[in-house]
């Protein structure tokens, strides 16, 4: 993994769900994997506007902190799934608050 310049407080709850949920698209990522094991090829047709290379930098953050995790199917045509791990499972409630808030707030945001 990446190291950091400032390390991250592990004294303080918050920083740590940032650190994990941070990445820009690693909650819509986790947010994807919900629905159960999905390829590279999927995830990048959910988030066309993510390049694959920082789709895959975040995958593999995710797979460091345990939340997802890579399961080859086919070595030889590389064929891999992403899933949630038991832990990444856990942050199914904060994903659908998440997703709840925005369409709460999909009106207040159309009307600026």
């Amino acid at each position: 993994m990446y190291n950091k310049k400032i390390p991250v407080d592990i004294n303080c709850g918050f920083r740590i769900a940032i650190e994990v949920m941070g990445g820009k698209w690693n909650p819509y990522i986790i947010y994807e994997l919900l629905d159960g094991p999905k390829r590279p090829s999927e995830l990048q047709r959910q988030m066309p506007e993510a390049s694959e290379r920082v789709l895959a930098q975040q995958l593999k953050e995710l797979m460091e902190y345990g939340v997802v995790e890579k399961q080859v199917i086919d070595p030889v045509c590389k064929h891999s799934e992403y899933r949630l791990t038991d832990l990444g499972r856990t942050f199914v409630p904060i994903i659908e608050q998440l997703r709840n808030w925005g369409n709460n707030f999909r009106d207040c945001l159309a009307v600026h």
